[in-house]
């Protein structure tokens, strides 16, 4: 029996169905860890996502025998193609058994609303934007994800591929267990702080908002003209700022500074996915805070980080910044008490300098995520 047409959700009933999806799928994957509901609803809800004050998506499911077997969003996001002079389309939000012609449904429905609206090249998974989970694990099954960073089981690339979709690029993900500083490396430290009259500080609390602001300066900075890159909105930056509170930690977040101007950022969260598993998708059962109360216990005994973001503005690459801006992340994640491993990443696959310095620095490529590219 044929898998049903991919339809549009409709409704609060469609809705539902289509966040519960990847739970009934994966929810016995050992390396899943199930993410709020919650969070899941405010990222589709029009009204409370930014990115839909300037972009516009249509979610699909797809049913066989009557039962939702997967779903996509297809995601139209004009900023990314204005920054990059492209007409490019996007897919996300994918989830799916292990069943070629109920991808194959999804992914012709997702091409045909984008071609629609005139794009010519659809890629993904992206949720919504580059700043948002995207990729597709293709390495690295061994293991949990970390923070902020995807999950599939190991037929997905598979699957994906026998619907016509091919790699555009891989992002990678490192393990920077056990690093610490070398010698060297701490004397180019102290000889940029010296030169440059550089200083390297946490995030302060009591500054919280004009902190990150200052992150994102240098992030807007660092990045610009990376593949995919596109500058947040205000107002998705103000919608990240309140996602990151729940999940920082004020001491790994290091600033690096020259006559008060942002320069360099380290930006490092704990793995609160490692909490994240206890609360089974939901913080409350039955009315009672039972989710939260697992969580907050389980937040405890987190020992993990995720670097996340580390970059320095162009001028000053190369000048010792990311030396001093290195010694002082490791030296909070240490007194932090963070022991117990650490993933550094996504880098872009052909980004030869980062690799090769974290590559010299000790880190071992551990995971690759894929977005996929097919021509509309």
């Amino acid at each position: 029996m044929s898998p049903h047409p991919a339809e549009p959700v409709r409704g609060r009933r469609g809705l539902a169905e289509f966040i519960e999806l990847p739970y009934v799928l994966h929810g016995n994957d050992r390396h899943f860890v199930p993410p709020l509901r919650g969070d899941c609803r405010r990222l589709l809800d029009r009204r409370r996502n930014p990115f839909f004050r300037y972009g516009e998506a249509e979610l699909f499911t797809v049913r066989r025998g009557g039962r939702v077997t997967g779903r996509i969003a297809a995601v139209h996001n004009p900023r990314h193609n204005e920054v990059h002079r492209a007409r490019d389309g996007f897919f996300g939000q994918f989830a799916c058994a292990d069943d070629p012609a109920a991808a194959r449904e999804l992914l012709d429905a997702a091409a045909r609303w984008l071609r629609g609206r005139g794009l010519e090249t659809m890629l993904g998974p992206v949720n919504f934007t580059t700043n948002d989970e995207c990729g597709v694990l293709v390495e690295g099954f061994d293991a949990p994800p970390s923070v902020m960073m995807p999950y599939n089981p190991a037929y997905y690339p598979a699957l994906l591929e026998s619907c016509g979709m091919v790699k555009a690029k891989d992002l990678w993900a490192w393990d920077g267990t056990g690093w610490a500083p070398h010698e060297r490396l701490l004397r180019i430290a102290q000889r940029a702080e010296r030169r440059h009259r550089l200083t390297v500080r946490p995030l302060d609390p009591a500054r919280y908002d004009a902190d990150l602001d200052r992150v994102k300066s240098v992030f807007d900075q660092a990045w610009e003209g990376n593949w995919g890159f596109t500058p947040m909105t205000d107002a998705e930056f103000a919608a990240a700022k309140q996602r990151l509170r729940k999940v920082m930690d004020p001491r790994l977040v290091q600033l690096a500074e020259l006559a008060g101007e942002p320069v360099a950022v380290a930006l490092v969260l704990p793995d609160f996915n490692q909490a994240l598993a206890a609360a089974g998708g939901r913080l409350s059962r039955f009315g009672l805070p039972i989710g939260q109360v697992r969580l907050s216990l389980a937040a405890r005994r987190i020992d993990r980080v995720r670097g996340m973001l580390f970059g320095v503005v162009p001028r000053l690459r190369r000048h010792g910044v990311e030396a001093a801006l290195l010694a002082r992340t490791y030296e909070a994640i240490t007194s932090g008490g963070y022991h117990g491993g650490m993933e550094l990443g996504w880098t872009l696959e052909d980004n030869q300098a980062i690799n090769r310095y974290l590559s010299l620095l000790g880190g071992t490529r551990t995971k690759a995520y894929r977005i996929y590219r097919r021509e509309l």
